[in-house]
């Protein structure tokens, strides 16, 4: 297999980005994503894949819930807040970022510092985690069952393409972790 046609092929599927956001323990984390995908209608289910290199996956695999903030044209400057910074480096999430709480640990906004929705990003789920399949790459997949959907009605998504100059705040290949 020619890595250039993988690459190729990927770059023309041109994915649109999320950023998406969980907390465990009270610690939040969030991150630019661009795998992902709905994986069911009945029952409604989606899929992300968070890199094993980042803190947003490190506090995931002690997560029950996740916001996914699906990112218009409009929002790069989101793209860039939390796909340019590593969790482990920077507070992400100071009073102009996370003005909102989701369902906490236990999907009740009575527990512990709920889930940081970005107010600023109206398109979004929130989901909960089901699974986790881990097949030995850089990134994992975290199957969920979405909790509730919220749209400000059709928009024209953030791609790859327009992200795809910024620097990741960690490389994919450091401090992969392996549960």
């Amino acid at each position: 297999m020619s890595a250039d046609a993988f690459g190729r092929l990927m770059a023309s599927a041109d994915p649109a980005m999320i950023v998406v956001t969980t907390v465990a323990e009270g610690e939040p984390a969030g991150c630019l994503v661009g795998f992902h995908s709905q994986s069911g209608i009945a029952p409604e289910r989606y899929c992300l894949w968070l890199s094993k290199a980042n803190h947003t996956y490190r506090v995931g695999l002690r997560a029950t819930h996740f916001a996914v903030h699906f990112l218009t044209d409009a929002d790069l400057a989101v793209a860039e807040w939390f796909g340019t910074r590593s969790g482990e480096d920077v507070a992400k999430f100071d009073e102009h970022r996370a003005d909102a709480a989701g369902p906490g640990q236990n999907g009740t906004a009575a527990d512990q510092p709920g889930l940081p929705i970005l107010g600023e990003c109206p398109n979004r789920l929130v989901v909960e985690r089901l699974a986790i399949l881990d097949d030995g790459g850089d990134h994992a997949c975290f199957t969920t069952r979405v909790v509730s959907a919220h749209s400000a009605g059709p928009f024209t998504p953030l791609r790859l393409s327009d992200v795809a100059h910024l620097e990741p705040g960690r490389s994919s290949r450091s401090r992969s972790v392996h549960p």
